[in-house]
């Protein structure tokens, strides 16, 4: 997510992972010995996995995880594509639905059917039977708001694409770059979802081009990422209050309000953020076994981890997103304050490659010019 997803932990939270999985990989070496007994994972800067889950996979297979973290998933899977054939790592955690056909495109990933598959609901296997992206996980990009702030105003929070160009609701909202940021391009691909295509040659006149020049008129913001979009800029976050942010509404995630309970200090009975349920776009996260892999064997035994229990129970209050393994189990604090969207907007994989391009060059000269 990606966010998860990537996807949704507090700043701290994420910079405490990055050095507790850093400390568990080393520095992966260059000596044969030393590389062997290393996995290297390249992912997004949301991926979290818990120190005793990471020590579980070292003691079943010898490996220890080193992971290097490359920005947002969209500048994640960028940076792995010019660095094909001759990869930063073996396993590439964090390509999307929204940037799946890029990376397959490019030839990044070496066909693995990783065990444990048979566990895992065909709908989220976007790559069928070739194998050459493993699901991990799931999660809903959805505009989040600042309950504290609505109810102060007495004003109705929003709950679909329609309200947030209504001018209640002016100046309120803050999104990510698509051009860089996974939730951003979740949030755009949404739009085109729910709007159709109104042409390139009618930019504003129709369809998602017409829908965000209302938004443009209403006041949006537009940052590079989730951390900041949501850490800086949103009031409802402890790191937008922290801030003293001023934007009530943020694209984020369906599951980020459990976040806000589980790093809250105090930690809260409630959440303090909601979510508006008609705006979901349905984001997989997926990884993959690098082509040109140093340690391919490694790189296996990581991808059977991924969909294994453990690490799929680890997952949800550690990057907030959904498991795809049938038999791990939601924590109690994920369930009572996340929100399950029961019919979230999606976009055949096909329609995103033959137009995710396009769209985003459309929407850069409508809405940043």
């Amino acid at each position: 997510m990606s966010t998860t997803k990537k996807i949704t932990a507090g700043a701290a939270a994420v910079a405490v992972g990055a050095l507790t999985l850093t400390a568990c990989g080393g520095s992966g070496g260059t000596e044969d010995g030393a590389r062997s007994k290393t996995v290297t994972l390249v992912s997004h800067d949301s991926f979290a996995a818990s120190d005793a889950v990471l020590k579980a996979f070292t003691e079943e297979t010898g490996y220890t995880v080193k992971v290097l973290k490359s920005g947002d998933a969209v500048e994640a899977v960028n940076k792995a594509v010019l660095t094909k054939g001759a990869p930063q790592g073996d396993v590439f955690f964090g390509v999307d639905n929204t940037t799946l056909s890029r990376a397959l495109d490019n030839g990044l990933f070496e066909p693995y059917a990783a065990k444990g598959l048979d566990r895992v609901d065909e709908a989220v296997r976007l790559d069928g039977d070739r194998h050459r992206v493993t699901p991990v996980d799931y999660g809903d990009i959805c505009v989040n708001y600042d309950k504290k702030y609505f109810a102060d105003r007495k004003l109705a929070p929003p709950r679909t694409f329609d309200d947030l160009a209504e001018p209640a609701y002016k100046d309120l909202l803050v999104v990510e770059n698509p051009e860089r940021s996974s939730p951003g391009l979740g949030f755009l691909l949404g739009t085109a979802a729910a709007y159709g295509d109104g042409g390139a040659s009618r930019p504003g006149g129709g369809g998602w081009q017409g829908y965000w020049k209302k938004l443009k008129d209403n006041g949006v913001k537009v940052v590079d990422s989730w951390e900041i979009a949501y850490n800086q800029e949103f009031s409802g976050s402890a790191g937008g209050r922290k801030a003293k942010a001023d934007r009530p509404l943020v694209v984020s995630y369906a599951s980020s309000p459990p976040a806000e309970v589980l790093y809250g200090d105090p930690q809260p009975a409630e959440a303090p953020t909601g979510v508006a349920e008609g705006t979901c776009y349905r984001q997989i996260e997926f990884a993959g076994l690098l082509k040109g892999a140093a340690n391919e064997e490694g790189g296996k035994a990581l991808l059977d981890f991924l969909v294994g229990k453990k690490f799929q129970e680890d997952m949800p209050l550690n990057m907030f997103v959904h498991p795809v393994s049938a038999d791990a189990r939601l924590p109690e604090l994920f369930t009572r304050h996340g929100v399950v969207i029961d019919k979230p907007l999606t976009m055949a994989p096909e329609k995103i490659a033959a137009n995710r391009d396009q769209w985003i060059q459309s929407w850069s000269s409508l809405v940043l010019k």
